[in-house]
């Protein structure tokens, strides 16, 4: 779709190390724009629509979209009577405490899921999902945050502890940016559609509308065909793939603006947010290539996962166990 403007954030847990890679469709492919950090949440989206000018948006974002399936069941459903993870989102509303991290076991509850504040001896992701009511830590991670044969698991929703963690990052975008966002009281309402729980990714475009889904940069290496020599977060290593990314951005009809093309050259800096520049780079292209037709662009077939888990943009395997 010409005009189109596609995005992706890569959204750490730093504030200062969030950045967003926006590309725009032409009529001789895709022009692809340097990582810029991605600013204050609350008028994000915002900022987004008005770039695109009345285009359709297609944004990536490195944040988990849904719920596991077991809270969904147990409380989501039963406790708070919601049919699906945008009826969850709106009630959150008015249940600002869903969003404080506990510091200690006895105050997690499925009102305050989310823990723990700082590491505490013995504690346990057995005992985090007990205290939640489920049957096990493996039931706080949703399908699509489990090891497949290609990429490593994903941290759970709720768990807001070390480096690989989601839950921090989550309460960043959902309270700061979803909730309002799909709030039609409040100002900071924006016309967002989330995927898949709307439909088929390249089905929600639409002029002058948001089309949001969760990415993951693991698994767009493997979409893409890339590997990385070592570890991401050292830039030789980085450095070291510019030959691969310029080749898959080829195929892909991507063009690179000069400040990318300075970006790739250096492996996207020596400081700590090169890896997160990066990372925003990589989710651009896996939204590129899922718009392009080269991935699906739906989840597997399971009501779950397009009520209330959410999957990974452009995702085919299945979870190990």
């Amino acid at each position: 779709m010409k005009g189109i403007l596609a995005a992706h954030a890569d959204w750490s847990v730093d504030a200062r190390k969030r950045f967003v890679t926006v590309t725009r469709r032409a009529t001789r492919g895709w022009t692809v724009a340097a990582p810029v950090p991605v600013g204050p949440v609350t008028d994000f989206l915002q900022r987004v629509l008005r770039a695109a000018n009345g285009a359709p948006v297609a944004l990536g974002v490195d944040f988990p979209l849904g719920l596991p399936r077991a809270y969904a069941a147990r409380h989501a459903q039963r406790d708070y009577h919601q049919g699906n993870f945008y009826g969850f989102l709106r009630g959150l509303l008015t249940r600002p405490e869903f969003f404080q991290v506990c510091a200690e076991l006895t105050e997690v509850s499925p009102a305050r899921p989310f823990y723990p504040v700082r590491g505490i001896r013995g504690m346990t992701r057995a005992a985090h999902a007990a205290a939640l009511g489920l049957p096990g830590a493996a039931a706080l991670s949703r399908l699509c945050d489990r090891a497949t044969a290609n990429r490593p698991a994903g941290a759970p929703l709720f768990w807001t502890l070390g480096a690989n963690q989601a839950g921090k990052a989550a309460i960043a975008a959902w309270r700061d940016m979803l909730v309002p966002a799909l709030a039609p009281t409040l100002a900071a309402q924006a016309p967002i559609d989330l995927w898949p729980f709307a439909g088929p990714f390249r089905a929600l475009l639409a002029p002058g509308r948001v089309a949001m889904a969760e990415t993951y940069p693991a698994e767009a290496l493997r979409h893409l065909g890339l590997r990385i020599p070592g570890s991401k977060r050292r830039q030789a290593n980085r450095l070291a793939m510019e030959g691969n990314l310029r080749a898959v951005m080829a195929a892909l009809g991507a063009h690179p603006h000069r400040a990318l093309s300075e970006a790739l050259a250096d492996g996207f800096g020596a400081d700590a947010a090169g890896e997160d520049r990066f990372d925003s780079f990589l989710g651009a292209l896996c939204v590129i290539n899922v718009l392009e037709g080269n991935r699906p662009d739906t989840a597997p077939d399971d009501p779950w996962l397009t009520r209330w888990e959410g999957w990974v943009l452009g995702q085919t395997d299945m979870p190990c166990s």
